[in-house]
């Protein structure tokens, strides 16, 4: 009898951790992303065909990329509320500048990048050194941007790019057996999520996170705050600017085109798991929470709802992820540590340990980017 004990604490163990994983954000949307999917192949079984599948993750890009880049900068416990204009002015920028004229693709795509390091330039330091909260910084920006637009355009959609720009967002390689078509939207969402897994487990990554869970205690340590917060935004203006040329080739060229993209990243960003004041959160969950809003907006079309409708939800969505974001740190915070012998730690410490322990809180050496001047004085 007792030599079954062991097994089965060990079963028990396993079906709790699993549990606890389930119920844990991160876990939870995973199941919803999954439950949706499955309701959307039982209403309509071709979604299931490979060629569809690649035809719903190239509708989806340019969300999953603004997604992320809005994921630096939450983490950091900021807001970036001018992705949105970015997306336009990025759109808008190609349409008029570009033309039908090939040529122009590259020094104009030169020019795009350009506009998205320097509005990522300018939130991020109007926020740090000027100390004026980011909302109110985006915000200003995002109407500064959406203002100089329907200026120039006159509110109208004018001038499409050339048609080889425009295969970057609906083309794809041809020939590709199963798939049929691989698009190029597909390849990009690709390079973006590697690039932003690599970053987020480099220094810099590391530092943002801590940033957004004790930007005190991290300045304290020695690393560029400021410098580091400032690249955050850079990258979310610069993941905006790659949605935008997207949304050229996909969606065309119209004032509106990246209206709401600000709050449906910020949704995306919540509902996969990241805390709303830094701190907590994954690239991947950003990502699933990106897939997982446009799922359930792919369901909701199938069962006819109105398209009215979409704000509403994508509200009682923020609301509800926030909510229940709150409810369980709180429970793991509340939950009384334990004493137990790590079976792992050679030196037998009895020290306890607490789950709900932050990156910026945990044990582990984590790197940290540059050094504050202002800190070391």
């Amino acid at each position: 009898m007792n030599s079954r004990t062991p097994e089965t604490h060990l079963g028990d163990g396993g079906l709790r951790r699993l549990i606890e994983r389930i119920a844990d954000p991160r876990g939870a949307v995973v199941v919803l992303l999954i439950v949706i999917l499955i309701a959307i192949v039982v209403l309509n079984p071709s979604f299931a065909e490979p060629g569809a599948l690649m035809r719903f993750i190239q509708r989806v890009s340019p969300v999953a990329i603004v997604a992320i880049g809005q994921y630096f900068v939450i983490v950091s416990g900021e807001f970036d509320l001018s992705m949105g204009a970015v997306v336009t002015a990025q759109v808008m920028t190609a349409g008029h500048l570009i033309g039908e004229d090939d040529s122009k693709t590259v020094p104009v795509l030169i020019i795009m990048l350009i506009i998205g390091i320097v509005v990522g330039v300018v939130n991020g330091l109007a926020t740090t050194l000027l100390k004026v909260p980011s909302f109110i910084v985006t915000l200003g920006t995002m109407l500064v941007i959406h203002g100089a637009v329907m200026w120039w355009t006159g509110g109208a959609a004018t001038g499409n790019p050339a048609e080889s720009f425009r295969q970057l967002g609906r083309g794809g390689i041809e020939g590709i057996p199963v798939l049929g078509l691989l698009p190029y939207a597909v390849l990009i969402l690709i390079a973006a999520i590697v690039f932003a897994v690599w970053i987020s487990r480099r220094p810099f990554g590391r530092t943002v996170v801590a940033i957004g869970d004790n930007a005190q205690a991290v300045s304290f340590a020695g690393a560029n705050v400021w410098r580091t917060k400032t690249l955050a935004f850079v990258l979310s203006s610069l993941a905006a600017t790659v949605a935008g040329v997207l949304l050229a080739g996909y969606a065309g060229v119209h004032p509106s085109v990246g209206q709401g993209y600000e709050f449906t990243a910020i949704t995306a960003v919540v509902l996969g798991g990241v805390v709303l004041g830094g701190g907590r959160g994954t690239v991947i969950g950003a990502l699933i929470g990106a897939f997982t809003l446009e799922s359930l907006f792919t369901l909701l079309n199938f069962t006819s709802v109105p398209a009215t409708m979409r704000d509403a939800i994508q509200g009682a969505i923020i609301i509800a992820a926030v909510a229940y974001s709150g409810v369980v740190f709180a429970k793991k915070r509340k939950r009384p540590t334990t004493s137990a012998i790590d079976p792992t730690d050679p030196t037998g410490s009895t020290e306890p340990r607490d789950p709900s322990t932050t990156s910026a809180e945990a044990s582990s050496p984590i790197q940290l980017t540059g050094g504050d001047d202002a800190a070391r004085k």
